[in-house]
């Protein structure tokens, strides 16, 4: 193996880590009974800060609040995998999981269909556009700038197995016959509100489908992309599923028009009654849960499969559906509301200081360009000696409102304190240059 891939030893092969990180000592004490032990992971747990200090990091990624019920429902002992089942007559408990978590993400959209859940936004976004080539018999996309650079990356590397270009474009003025679909975050990767309306009048006047990549949370305040001219829609669920950990796991949401439910990649899981109501019962008909739609050609002719999608995030999904549920569409409507006012409000006190501005590019929801008296950079190192996690460094990006800026996020989740502590820290940079 060591031959075939070109290096001398097993060492070698592993020479891109630096030394002190290869097989560290790990501190691990004797046998303990179990009070003991259990105090020593306690004392280890509470030397992680980072749940306690101020974190503006956002770019995909957000701290929410989740309903104390979720964690509660997701724990139990019947949601312990992660895979569609594949014999329904003994699964219909967990089929109707799938279905509930189905029904909210189209109520959500405003799409008429949604699959069980992909992996993430960008591998579902990379799905979304291979459906576009398909239905439309064309070979290019049009990707919407600001768009993630992360879903920018997977479909351009799903893209090239297909043969399929790729174009990063500044207006939708640029989308032509030769494009399949043209994909728009919403809101955009810099904060900013889009009005996907004269978008899919574009996309549709040249042939085109219009993607939108929405926030599922921003979507409680949003028009429904369904209802502004989508044709399909992709967006992020673990935000709403539990706290970011590490990136993952995740859930990608994916939902169509009905007439593109053949093509959809995933699995749907459907609902129907019996003809007739069982004897000797109370006279009604029971339901029942299958999987009405998998493209299981993606097992056995893989080369004419409609994806390679071979399971579900289901557990992540659920635990998405039990949040949407729990908040409901008032508590969601809530909650994007707050989230909406606490992130204007810090971004009104941040201008407000000496040096610093917050430059718009229109209407937002939770993120916000921060512009400081220091490069970009230094600001965030400044701010990370006071100990807190300033927002993304987006400097190097062509927008001009980027210059020397920083993408921060304030969610509903955001402690006053934290918002109290940044102000000051930044008040008391600017005192310093």
């Amino acid at each position: 193996m060591l031959e075939r891939v070109g290096v001398a030893d097993v060492e070698a092969l592993f020479a891109d880590l630096p030394a002190d990180m290869r097989n560290p000592a790990i501190d691990i004490p004797p046998a303990l009974t179990e009070p003991d032990l259990v105090a020593l992971l306690e004392e280890r747990a509470a030397s992680n800060v980072a749940p306690t200090r101020p974190n503006f990091l956002g770019a995909g990624a957000y701290r929410r609040f989740i309903p104390s019920i979720t964690d509660r429902l997701v724990g139990r002992s019947e949601f312990v995998t992660s895979y569609t089942p594949y014999q329904p007559e003994i699964s219909q408990g967990t089929l109707q999981t799938a279905f509930e978590f189905q029904s909210v993400v189209c109520e959500l959209t405003g799409m008429d269909v949604s699959n069980t859940g992909l992996y993430d936004v960008a591998t579902a976004t990379a799905e979304a556009c291979l459906l576009a080539t398909r239905v439309t018999r064309r070979k290019a996309v049009a990707l919407l700038e600001p768009i993630h650079p992360g879903t920018v990356g997977v479909v351009r590397t799903y893209a090239h197995g297909a043969a399929i270009r790729v174009d990063i474009v500044s207006s939708s003025d640029a989308v032509g016959d030769e494009h399949a679909c043209l994909v728009a975050q919403q809101p955009d990767f810099l904060g900013s509100i889009a009005d996907l309306e004269p978008l899919a009048d574009a996309a549709h006047g040249v042939g085109a489908l219009l993607v939108a990549v929405a926030d599922p949370f921003a979507l409680g305040l949003l028009r429904a992309p369904g209802d502004a001219g989508a044709d399909i829609v992709t967006g992020e669920g673990r935000d709403l599923a539990g706290p970011p950990v590490f990136g993952g796991p995740s859930v990608g949401l994916f939902a169509a028009r009905k007439k593109y439910l053949r093509q959809m990649p995933g699995r749907i899981v459907g609902r129907t009654k019996e003809l007739h109501a069982p004897p000797g019962g109370d006279g009604k008909k029971r339901s029942g849960y299958v999987l009405t739609l998998q493209a299981r050609e993606q097992f056995i002719r893989r080369e004419k499969a409609t994806s390679n999608v071979s399971t579900a995030q289901s557990l992540i999904a659920l635990a998405f559906a039990v949040t949407m549920q729990a908040l409901g569409p008032h508590g969601l409507r809530e909650a994007a509301e707050l989230c909406y006012h606490r992130a204007h409000d810090a971004a009104r006190r941040i201008a407000a200081l000496p040096g610093y501005e917050t430059p718009e590019r229109g209407p937002w929801f939770q993120e916000f360009l921060v512009r400081g008296p220091v490069p970009a950079a230094d600001l965030a190192a400044r701010l990370a000696e006071r100990g807190i996690r300033a927002g993304l460094d987006v400097s190097a990006r062509v927008e001009p409102e980027a210059r020397d800026a920083l993408l921060f996020a304030v969610t509903e989740a955001t402690p006053d304190t934290h918002v109290d502590d940044l102000i000051a820290a930044l008040e008391q940079i600017g005192g310093e240059v």
